[in-house]
């Protein structure tokens, strides 16, 4: 799914996502790769110095849930400068979100969305 990491920089730089001065997208991990975070949006690369994002690919037919939600809230908050009270919560997701998670995300990103991005 690096493409669609990718695919949300290329949207963050031409300004289409609540972000603006998000412009370097990437995964996140530590040593252990215990979590592995898909998605961080942040002001720069390699190293940030604001986190304006973090969440989660799931690239399946089923929804998003709720148990989804809480595996990704926990890996998130293990991120060096993420601030619960200030950084989004990003969640892209070919089979969309569950009834149980539609409110607790800032950003959806469907298979439309990337499609979008590409043709600017």
């Amino acid at each position: 799914m690096e493409s669609l990491g990718g695919t949300l920089e290329l949207a963050a730089l031409s300004g289409a996502l609540p972000w603006p001065k998000a412009e370097a997208v990437g995964g996140w991990w530590n040593r252990r790769f215990d979590p592995e975070v898909d998605l961080v949006g942040a002001d720069r690369a390699p190293v940030a110095g604001t986190i304006f994002f973090a969440g989660s690919i799931k690239w399946l037919a089923s929804p998003f849930d709720g148990h989804d939600l809480a595996a990704t809230r926990r890996a998130v908050t293990r991120i060096p400068g993420f601030d619960s009270g200030a950084t989004g919560l990003v969640v892209a997701s070919r089979g969309g979100l569950g009834a149980d998670v539609e409110r607790s995300i800032d950003l959806l990103w469907s298979p439309e969305d990337v499609v979008g991005a590409w043709r600017g």
